[in-house]
């Protein structure tokens, strides 16, 4: 099956300015993700100023994360398909290898680049709105290896509903599907579903409610590698694999 690449989505958009398509696309994952780890880490700021009670903080964190990643795949998901995952980005280049739109590897490395930047800026925003210290370590371990489970699970189920989506002409629901997703997994996986390395890395910068500590990194971003090779796996097991393999 043949899904219309970013570049081809976006192209409509900027041909006014006379800007190269990656460039508003790079730029759309950089401000998607920066925003989104500002939900996510600006939500449990608040929370926790608001409670003491874990289960309402966490309530509120992940429905703030519900609602704003949902609103950003569906406002930046046309111009640059709404990655704001490294994994995400390498699931879609090694799912379209070989095809003639297939992903360059020099949009894969600066798609990654602009995500990570955009998560890192993201942290320090939420951080600054608060009255926060701008760049502070988290000390929140997330060492154990139930943890580091629940990190393959949900990176899997991740890439398996983005691309299983995909797989049945059905993205256009990518917006409610996804957030719904991040939204449960915040709740059914023990590492409250991070799913994404740019993220994890954002969240090492602020101590936090949604921090975690740099130690901790390492285990996390090696889980949800292995989960994307699991969710791609799942995919080929479950929709079958593409007979396109056209240059």
């Amino acid at each position: 099956m043949d899904e219309a690449r970013p570049t081809d989505l976006a192209e409509p958009l900027v041909a006014d300015l006379g800007l190269d398509p990656l460039f508003r696309m790079v730029a759309a994952e950089l401000v998607g993700t920066a925003a989104l780890v500002a939900v996510v880490v600006g939500s449990g700021i608040q929370a926790t100023e608001l409670t003491r009670d874990v289960g309402l903080q966490l309530l509120a964190n992940s429905t703030a994360t519900v609602f704003g990643l949902g609103v950003l795949i569906l406002l930046l998901g046309p111009v640059s398909g709404a990655h704001f995952n490294p994994v995400v980005t390498l699931a879609d280049w090694w799912t379209r290898r070989g095809r003639h739109n297939h992903l360059p590897v020099r949009e894969v490395a600066a798609y990654v680049i602009a995500q990570t930047a955009g998560a890192i800026g993201g942290a320090v925003l939420a951080d600054a709105m608060f009255g926060k210290a701008l760049v502070q370590w988290s000390s929140h371990d997330r060492s154990a290896g139930h943890l580091l489970i629940g990190e393959v699970v949900a990176t899997a189920g991740l890439v398996l509903l983005i691309f299983g989506l995909a797989k049945r002409d059905q993205l256009r629901f990518a917006p409610v599907a996804v957030a719904s997703y991040i939204g449960a997994a915040y709740w059914f996986t023990s590492s409250t579903s991070f799913a994404n390395p740019a993220v994890a890395i954002g969240r090492t910068f602020t101590d936090t409610f949604a921090g975690i500590k740099p130690s901790s990194l390492p285990g996390f971003i090696g889980m949800e590698l292995i989960g994307g090779i699991v969710g791609l796996a799942l995919v080929a097991l479950v929709f079958g694999r593409d007979r396109d393999t056209r240059a």
